[in-house]
C-alpha cells in the first residue's frame, strides 16, 4: 500500500480517457457500503487491534503479510503469528460483525509478485498457501497489493491469477460449506497510467469477474519527488489537470469496472514542503524541499498537532475538495473530516461501492473515520 509510505517513483502521470465527467447521471447507493481501513503492524506499539473503534468500520485490512520468493507461499514470523492472532480475535469480537482481511506485499511488491504470477506452479502454490493461511488464522478474505505491474505482459499475469484466486476459493467454500473468502486489490488510482517503465493498463475484465472490489489509491498524486511547489495529493478535484480523484474514480467505471466494486481510497496523512517565500502559500506555490516528517509524510493526528501548536492557517480549497495549512515555512496537504464528507458525498453520487483508508491509527481521536462513516449514512 502506497500510503505514508510514498510511491517514490511516481514520476509522470498520463491518463487516456477523456476528462470531461461531471455528476449528471450518477448512480444512486444504498446505504450499505465497504468503509474498510489498513492496520499497519508498525502501528501495534500505539494503536493495537483492540484500539480500533470498529462502529467506524466494515472491513479491516491486516498490512502486511509477504510471500516467500521461493515457495511462493505466504510467509510470518513468530511475532506476526501473535500480532495476526490477537488481530483477528480484536476485529472479530465486534458487534456488529466486522470483516478481517489480510492484505499482502505492500509499496515495494513488485520483485515478489512478477515471478509468482508469471507461473501457473507459482500461482498454485500461492491460492493453496493463501486458503491454508485463512483458515489457520480465521481470517475472512485476502487483498492483493501489487505496486505496480510494469507491463502489458504482467498486467495479463496478474489476470491470471485472479481468476484461478476467485476460482479456488468458491472450490473451497463449496467443498466445506464455509463462507467464501472474500479477494480485493489495492490498486493505482486509475486504470491506465503511464510510469517511469511506461504505460500500463489494468485488465478490467479479469478484476471485475475474480475480485470483489478494489481499493483505487486515491492519494500520493503530489509528494517528495517533487519539491518545486505544493501540491494536494489526494484531492478530489484538480481544475488545472487529470491528476485527482474524482478524475482516476470516473476513469475506472468508464473503463467498465462496476461501480459497485470500486472503493475509494482517501489518506489518514498529510504531504509536507518548505515555501520558498512564506507570503505565497497557496496550492502550487514554490518551495526548496520537504517539509516535517520522515520523506514529507505527517500522520493526520500530527498534521492537527502541528495546527493547533503552530496557530496556523487552514485553508478549505472549495474547488479541488482538500484542506491545507500552513505555518510560517511549512505547508501541509491532507485530508479532514469537512474534505472526506464531501468526497464521500461525491462516491455515494457516483454509485461506488464504499471507501477506505490507508491508515488506521493515523487518525486523531477518530474524527476523519466519523465523519466519513456518518457522511455515507448507517
Amino acid at each position: 500500500m502506497a500510503g505514508g509510505r510514498h510511491v517514490a517513483f511516481l514520476l509522470l502521470i498520463t491518463l487516456f480517457f477523456p476528462s470531461i465527467f461531471s455528476d449528471a447521471g450518477m448512480a444512486a447507493s444504498s446505504p450499505s457500503a465497504i468503509k474498510a481501513g489498513y492496520w499497519p503492524t508498525w502501528t501495534f506499539s500505539y494503536s493495537p487491534p483492540s484500539s480500533i473503534d470498529l462502529s467506524y468500520f466494515t472491513h479491516v485490512f491486516y498490512a502486511f503479510v509477504q510471500v516467500d520468493p521461493t515457495t511462493s507461499e505466504l510467509v510470518i514470523t513468530p511475532d506476526g503469528d501473535r500480532m495476526l492472532r490477537n488481530f483477528a480475535a480484536a476485529i472479530h469480537a465486534h458487534d456488529p460483525p466486522v470483516m478481517a482481511l489480510i492484505s499482502i506485499g505492500g509499496g515495494g511488491s513488485h520483485s515478489a509478485f512478477a515471478p509468482l504470477a508469471a507461473d501457473p506452479a507459482a500461482r498454485s502454490a500461492f491460492i493453496h498457501s493463501t486458503v491454508a493461511f485463512a483458515r489457520e488464522y480465521g481470517i475472512d478474505g485476502f487483498d492483493l497489493d501489487w505496486e505496480f505491474p510494469k507491463d502489458d505482459k504482467e498486467m495479463a499475469d496478474l489476470g491470471e491469477l485472479l481468476l484461478e484466486w476467485r476460482a479456488a476459493v468458491e472450490s473451497e467454500a463449496v467443498a466445506t460449506g464455509r463462507p467464501r473468502l472474500l479477494l480485493t486489490s489495492a490498486v493505482y488510482f486509475a486504470p491506465r497510467f503511464f510510469l517511469s517503465s511506461g504505460r500500463r493498463s489494468y485488465p478490467i475484465d479479469r478484476l471485475a469477474a475474480g475480485l470483489d472490489w478494489i481499493n483505487a489509491m486515491c492519494y500520493d498524486l503530489h509528494g517528495s519527488w517533487d519539491t518545486s511547489a505544493t501540491g494536494e495529493h489526494a484531492a478530489l478535484y484538480d481544475p488545472s489537470s487529470n491528476v485527482s480523484t474524482s478524475y482516476g474514480l470516473e476513469s475506472w467505471v468508464a473503463a467498465g469496472m462496476p461501480r459497485e466494486k470500486v472503493a475509494m481510497g482517501m489518506p489518514l496523512y498529510g504531504k509536507t514542503w518548505l515555501l520558498k517565500d512564506p507570503e505565497q502559500h497557496g496550492v502550487g506555490a514554490p518551495t526548496v524541499g520537504v517539509g516535517p516528517g520522515k520523506d514529507g509524510v505527517l500522520v493526520y493526528a500530527k498534521v492537527e498537532d502541528f495546527n493547533r501548536e503552530n496557530g496556523a492557517t487552514v485553508v478549505h480549497d472549495e474547488a479541488m475538495v482538500a484542506a491545507y495549512s500552513y505555518a510560517g515555512r511549512t505547508w501541509i496537504g491532507y485530508d479532514d473530516p469537512w474534505s472526506v464528507t464531501r468526497k464521500v458525498e461525491y462516491a455515494r453520487r457516483l454509485g461506488l461501492g464504499g471507501y477506505f483508508f490507508w491508515a488506521i491509527g493515523y487518525d486523531d481521536e477518530w474524527h476523519v473515520s466519523r465523519a466519513a462513516w456518518s457522511a455515507w449514512g448507517h
